[in-house]
């Protein structure tokens, strides 16, 4: 699982950040990506990268205000320029279906793949045998969601030794155990799967939230979380803007992942008012209040590993 940030401005974009749009890269998982807003230009900021439009196949609005989703249009007419042909899941707060398909009449614009628009509302927003995904409403000047990402525990391990000892000989016999069947031996003896597998391991949980001030949906939304993804749009000194305007200071960020247990905090949606060279300052203001604290910049990843969050770039 890799957490790619195309887009982590605040507004509209500027030279060094565009505006919001995130990837949950679930290739590794056979799962394609699923994308988190999709600001002006995200489609130009992929070209930047190996991402593939058409492997988009999910892609989750947070709210209806034009950096998080201005990008829609171009992107989804270009995923069909480039070839792609399976359905695209738009979620999103009531409204965006109007948008989107008032956009591509008017533009008389042609999809070749089946577009499907979920308007959501608190609750599960999406669960399948893998994946479970639930939004809240969060604390903005307009309905704005957080969604919570909930990878279902894995499958435990194949205790080979342990079936070797139980008869089982090597081959396609071990590959039916591990798959969850079990099996009859020569002799007439059965070798239960649950009998050959260890524990389940934990998936992972990620939080990815939108616009918002300080409230309870964002702790609970975070509880326990692997990696949260938090807007921090001021900091203590500017303050007063993030009230005004419905936003969080990355003190504030900071605490709501203190508070929500989590293990990870990665600061995005950053004001254009921050320069490179105050970003330091502006990271150590979180850290005060939570360590393990990462401020994105666009191309940025943030991959798990054995539980710890790895940084790096992504842009080619």
């Amino acid at each position: 699982m890799d957490l790619q940030f195309l887009g982590t401005g605040a507004g509209m974009p500027s030279k060094l950040r565009n505006t919001t749009s995130i990837v949950l890269n679930l290739s590794s998982e056979e799962r394609g990506y699923w994308m988190f807003d999709c600001g002006e230009a995200t489609q130009h900021q992929m070209l930047h990268t190996t991402l593939k439009p058409r492997k988009v196949t999910k892609m989750f609005i947070t709210h209806l205000h034009g950096d998080h989703l201005f990008g829609i249009p171009g992107f989804i007419g270009s995923r069909s320029f480039l070839g792609g042909d399976s359905p695209l899941d738009i979620y999103g707060p009531i409204g965006i279906e109007e948008w989107i398909l008032t956009t591509l009449r008017l533009t008389k614009t042609h999809l070749t793949y089946p577009l499907r628009i979920h308007e959501i509302d608190e609750g599960v927003v999406f669960e399948d045998d893998e994946y479970v995904i639930t939004a809240r409403e969060l604390s903005h000047v307009i309905p704005c969601y957080g969604y919570r990402i909930v990878q279902k525990p894995l499958p435990g391990k194949l205790l080979v030794d342990k079936a070797t000892e139980s008869g089982v000989p090597k081959g396609p016999l071990l590959h039916q155990l591990k798959h969850g069947n079990d099996v009859t031996l020569e002799d007439g003896t059965i070798v239960t799967s649950a009998s050959v597998i260890g524990e389940p391991k934990a998936g992972f949980v990620v939080t990815i939230l939108g616009d918002t001030s300080v409230c309870e949906a964002s702790v609970e939304l975070s509880q326990n979380a692997d990696i949260v993804v938090h807007e921090a749009t001021f900091n203590e000194e500017t303050g007063q803007l993030a009230k005004d305007f419905g936003h969080s200071t990355i003190q504030q960020a900071a605490e709501i992942v203190k508070e929500a247990s989590a293990k990870a905090l990665i600061a995005t949606h950053i004001s254009s008012r921050f320069l490179p060279s105050d970003i330091d300052a502006f990271k150590r203001e979180g850290q005060e209040i939570f360590t393990n604290v990462f401020v994105a910049s666009d191309f940025s990843q943030y991959s798990l590993v054995n539980g710890e969050v790895v940084e790096s770039n992504f842009k080619k």
